[in-house]
């Protein structure tokens, strides 16, 4: 027997309504993942620079180079109370700017005037 004025078709209307909020929490999810790797990348870069500063190395050449190619062009590598590298993260939604993001690295001479 069918129902007449029935809930027929109700779900699919349900699930249509909600696609927009889950791609917007899926899309919002993935920028979190895109900038925490930016930085993850931007520590060890920071990291790298530091430690080629340490035994006398050109800190900037190796912070550039520990950086993925997507991240290395928009960098920045200062070289003052350690090593700090900014990057700019790209954005998942057209027409946003760009994340900045920046990490800082230092290793210092110890007590006994060792490296």
């Amino acid at each position: 027997m069918a129902r007449r004025g029935g809930e027929g078709g109700q779900a699919s209307v349900d699930l249509i309504a909600a696609l927009p909020a889950l791609a917007l929490a899926v899309l919002l999810m993935a920028q979190l993942a895109l900038a925490g790797y930016g930085l993850w990348s931007a520590g060890v870069a920071a990291r790298a620079g530091a430690r080629a500063a340490y035994v006398g190395g050109d800190a900037e050449r190796a912070a550039r180079a520990s950086l993925p190619g997507a991240l290395r062009s928009g960098a920045t590598v200062t070289e003052r109370n350690g090593v700090q590298v900014r990057v700019r993260v790209p954005s998942l939604v057209p027409g946003l700017s760009r994340v900045p993001l920046a990490a800082r690295a230092a290793l210092e001479v110890g007590e006994d005037g060792g490296r």
